[in-house]
């Protein structure tokens, strides 16, 4: 594995569900030193690399979110079965069947999703799809073993996917869970990484926010700590080409970074937009644009902070987000990280004046 391998691999095999993102921010922290001149937190669990350039200003936050979606455990049953609490959005059929891993303080504790077996069920509750609350976690429990004193499960403890990095057979393509958005953590780590010895006129932010599955809490009070003039939402963009379209649809992996014109809470700075835009066609970098009408990311708090902030959401598209594994495109990857280079090299005073000046 290279060295962008090892680092997706450490990132997203961690745990790290809503509130709990402690292990991804210290894999940042690590990652950051020696790079930044110092780094700085908020008091929600979020953080970033501060980047010194020629001037204070303008400040440009590249930021990912740490958090990945997963449960909470919310009832143990009498019997031992773990009920449990969605942290983000999850189509429940994507869940059943799947190994989980509990966080307690004693150590991850595995088990496996389950429900009322099929041979059991009404033919009307076959065509239905299963609720969250109607499943259940099973960690082996069996009659007078108590999971609680054994294994140290309690009301509260994080639930996260069971899944290992892995590079498929086809070696530009890579399958593991939390590349939402463990893959916007690592390009802001990247695009931090290639201006060691570049020169930029500005100051450059390369941060990670918390909770963005729950609300986009993290995003706001990061924004409020860095008080940016430029931002990245580095997040993944939904990956289409399975069937029944497949390779037809223009956001599918290999076809350049996803630059979103729309997402639910956000319109794009039209001039950073197009800044991007130019500067992709120049350097000879793939992407396609796209959008996204029920969904959201972390721009859609960052871009309101104070008196507003030039925002725009582009990144890697992922194939099956918000599941058990995906599967992300190194060329996209690689691509992403060049493109958002090549931009802050161009964000000047003067530029960055111009996406909001008359």
């Amino acid at each position: 594995m290279d060295r962008t391998e090892l680092l997706l691999k450490e990132l997203t095999e961690a745990n790290g569900v809503s509130g709990h993102e402690e292990d991804v921010r210290k894999i940042m922290a690590r990652e950051l030193e020696g790079m930044v001149d110092d780094i700085v937190y908020d008091k929600l669990g979020s953080m970033a690399g501060v980047k010194k350039g020629a001037t204070d200003r303008p400040r440009i936050l590249i930021e990912g979110h740490m958090d990945e979606v997963g449960f909470m455990v919310k009832e143990i049953t009498d019997e031992g079965f773990i009920k449990f609490l969605p942290l983000g959005g999850w189509w429940p059929h994507v869940a059943l069947g799947q190994r989980m891993r509990v966080i307690t303080a004693k150590g991850p504790v595995v088990g496996v999703t389950g429900s009322k077996p099929p041979h059991l069920l009404e033919q009307k509750e076959r065509e239905k799809v299963l609720k969250i609350e109607d499943m259940f976690l099973d960690v082996g429990t069996q009659e007078k073993f108590n999971v609680e004193k054994k294994l140290g499960i309690r009301i509260g403890d994080p639930i996260v996917p069971e899944s290992v990095f892995t590079i498929l057979g086809n070696r530009k393509q890579y399958l593991s869970k939390a590349f939402d958005n463990r893959m916007g953590c690592a390009v802001a780590l990247d695009v931090v990484r290639k201006f060691q010895r570049v020169k930029h006129p500005n100051t450059i932010y390369g941060g990670a926010s918390s909770q963005e599955e729950v609300g986009l809490r993290g995003a706001q009070t990061l924004a409020h700590l860095v008080d940016p003039d430029v931002c990245f939402c580095v997040d993944v963009g939904v990956a289409q080409d399975v069937p029944p379209d497949g390779f037809k649809k223009v956001e599918r992996l290999g076809n350049g970074p996803s630059i979103l014109i729309y997402d639910a809470m956000m319109l794009p700075n039209v001039r950073l937009r197009d800044l991007i835009l130019k500067t992709a066609q120049e350097k000879k970098i793939p992407f396609h644009l796209t959008y996204m009408a029920r969904g959201a990311g972390d721009g859609g708090r960052i871009h309101m902070t104070r008196i507003g902030v030039p925002t725009i959401y582009l990144g890697a598209p992922v194939r099956y987000i918000h599941a058990h594994n995906g599967i992300m495109n190194r060329t996209d990857y690689d691509n992403t990280v060049r493109l958002i280079f090549e931009v802050i090299k161009k964000l000047d005073t003067r530029t960055v004046k111009s996406f909001t000046e008359a």
